[in-house]
């Protein structure tokens, strides 16, 4: 670990997010909870976030939670963050740096650089421009969340990218940002948290059988996440093979009409198809996944996607996308295997050939399936290589630095 100076111990460090503990429903949120933890015994660490007070037990020291400002009550949804983004920045005053996560806070971000004079440090986990789909949810608003990002990101002292994938989206989509600014520091997992439980109580409660195979999904229904893809490929899976999706929050009423229509017409052509619509609590999930014989990541587009770390970490065979991140993650043939995919240039990762892409997927699922053997050994792989790659210790030592080259004078 790197040590930490005494300078460090001094720093103040104001990590805003939408997303904190319990109000956490992305990859984004979960990078900001533990790092957070991390950076607690290493600086003055502040949490500004999106929503009511936190209650006991998840009341943190130096957490402070914002609401929607009343007078934009009934306004776009945009328009409402930006509200929250300016009382975040506001109740930055006194810190040495800034950390924004995800447009959502990028604006508090920004005008806290201005406001107070400090660096403005933004992680990046995924970009607007390369989800156009976000439109269909935030009409007018999605111009708002554009804006919102590239003003902060052109204007940011330091950038980090959450995989290398995520930087040369970022520089493709951003020119303006220089290289020299952006740096690249991974999702981690906390592997003594996402660990294999042999309990199988949270499985019979859900109707999931642990004698059969099981096909597990966990992630919005959102188009980035390519549930319909999975949904499709599941025809063509054994009938014995079961389909477990912890799967809720749609972006749209469409995309979710989509999906209960896919799950419907599996309902009809097969048994075991059990969908968990509700966030289930993080040991609930961890016992799904450690009795998963393969976790499918079907995502169109995915800066880093920190779930197939959580698979691997309970020893999780992953079948996942060859897109974005996702490679620098799933050692292809070693912790899992990677479905290529050929994908439209237009920003929405739509697959070329989706019937392809459905059937190089249903492939792959397949051929884990059919090797039970096999499927264990890449999933004790995927733990090793969960644990000695992707520590939150390791990362929160790296962001650390990012803090001292945006504070170093110019």
């Amino acid at each position: 670990m790197t040590e930490t100076t005494p300078d460090d111990r001094r720093l103040r460090v104001d990590l805003l997010t939408r997303e904190y503990p319990p109000e956490v429903y992305g990859g984004a949120g979960v990078h900001v909870e533990y790092l957070a933890r991390e950076l607690r015994s290493r600086a003055d660490t502040r949490v500004h976030c999106f929503g009511a007070p936190r209650q006991p037990p998840y009341a943190e020291p130096g957490v402070t939670a914002y609401a929607e400002p009343a007078p934009l009550a009934g306004t776009n949804a945009a328009l409402r963050t930006m509200g929250v983004d300016l009382e975040m920045a506001a109740g930055c005053a006194g810190t040495d740096v800034v950390h924004s996560h995800t447009w959502y806070a990028n604006l508090a971000g920004h005008v806290a650089k201005l406001l107070h004079g400090v660096p403005h440090v933004v992680t990046v986990h995924s970009l607007e421009p390369l989800r156009p789909w976000k439109a269909e949810q935030l009409g007018g608003g999605y111009a708002l969340s554009s804006w919102c990002e590239r003003t902060a990101l052109e204007a940011a002292d330091a950038v980090i990218a959450v995989s290398a994938g995520m930087m040369r989206d970022l520089l493709a989509a951003y020119p303006s940002v220089s290289p020299d600014r952006v740096r690249v520091v991974h999702n981690g997992i906390d592997t003594h948290q996402y660990a294999p439980d042999p309990g199988t109580e949270v499985l019979a409660r859900l109707g999931v059988d642990p004698d059969r195979p099981s096909v597990t999904y966990v992630g919005r229904i959102t188009r980035q996440k390519g549930l319909p893809y999975l949904l499709r490929a599941a025809r063509l899976l054994p009938p014995e093979a079961q389909l477990v999706l912890l799967a809720g929050a749609p972006d749209t009423a469409e995309i979710a009409a989509e999906v209960e229509e896919l799950v419907a017409e599996l309902r009809s052509s097969r048994e075991g198809v059990v969908w968990v619509a509700e966030m289930l609590p993080k040991p609930e999930v961890i016992q799904i996944l450690t009795h998963s014989t393969v976790f499918v990541c079907p995502s169109v587009y995915e800066p880093m996607g920190i779930v197939n770390l959580e698979a691997m970490a309970c020893e999780t065979a992953v079948v996942a996308t060859a897109t974005g991140g996702i490679p620098e993650v799933v050692a292809d043939g070693a912790t899992g295997l990677l479905v290529p995919i050929a994908q439209a240039a237009d920003g929405t990762g739509t697959p070329l050939d989706p019937d392809g892409f459905v059937a190089d997927l249903a492939a792959a699922i397949n051929e884990v399936l059919d090797d039970p053997k096999r499927a264990v050994e890449l999933g004790r792989a995927g733990r090793r290589r969960a644990v000695e790659h992707f520590s939150w210790d390791s990362i929160a030592d790296r962001t650390l630095t990012v803090y001292r080259e945006a504070l170093a004078p110019r």
